[in-house]
């Protein structure tokens, strides 16, 4: 189980040591949330940020675009060395160009639908091109906010999906990810949980001690 902490809830004010504890622990994905103030409401870091970040850590980094020009970030971000970068299926409307051209450059390509948007739009066509599906267990914008229980069902319809269509992408989900719904996460499909306010809460434990939680709960 690969578990992706969202730096958009670490302390920005020290960075180079939260990345420092993060880097301690196997199998870890660094999500990035990059927000344009359009796509989705909110407006977080762009390029200098991103590429200090390439800079002084080795986790593999997770970009997730929630951005209405995902094109320009796939040209400007192929030097950071991004491993994984996800665009939202409602961002543009030739999809299958832009996985095309992302999976030119990068190791790993997922698309992502808002938590209302129809799973219809995940044809087999562009199934069978991506590395990984997100689902958005929160509407995208905020850190912070409230699991959306529905999203169980989602991840298990796009698991049978998969399994009918004999793919092999991985599946990740964002969005109030806690030990309290990780177990039901793992059993609906999902092998890659990104998880912000939870892992960078202060709250006297360790941030090891948090992902292996997210890793072995059962609750």
């Amino acid at each position: 189980m690969i578990i992706s902490p969202s730096i958009l809830a670490c302390d920005f004010l020290n960075i180079e040591s939260e990345l420092k504890n993060l880097e301690r622990i196997e199998n870890l994905w660094l999500h990035l949330d990059i927000m344009d103030g359009h796509f989705v409401p909110n407006l977080t870091f762009g390029h200098p940020v991103v590429e200090m970040i390439a800079k002084i850590t080795n986790i593999k980094l997770d970009a997730h675009l929630m951005v209405t020009n995902p094109e320009f970030y796939l040209e400007t971000f192929q030097n950071y060395n991004i491993h994984n970068i996800t665009f939202h299926l409602e961002s543009t409307k030739d999809i299958l160009s832009l996985i095309k051209k992302a999976k030119k450059i990068y190791p790993s390509v997922g698309i992502s639908l808002k938590p209302k948007s129809s799973e219809e739009l995940l044809t087999k066509e562009l199934l069978s091109l991506v590395n990984l599906v997100l689902v958005m267990s929160v509407e995208p914008g905020f850190a912070g906010q409230k699991f959306i229980p529905e999203s169980i069902q989602r991840i298990e319809r796009i698991k049978k999906l998969k399994k009918d269509l004999r793919l092999d992408f991985m599946i990740q989900v964002d969005g109030g990810v806690s030990d309290k719904n990780s177990k039901e996460l793992k059993n609906a499909g999902a092998k890659n949980l990104v998880a912000g306010s939870y892992i960078f809460k202060k709250d006297g434990q360790s941030y090891s001690e948090k992902i292996n939680s997210l890793r072995s709960s059962q609750k």
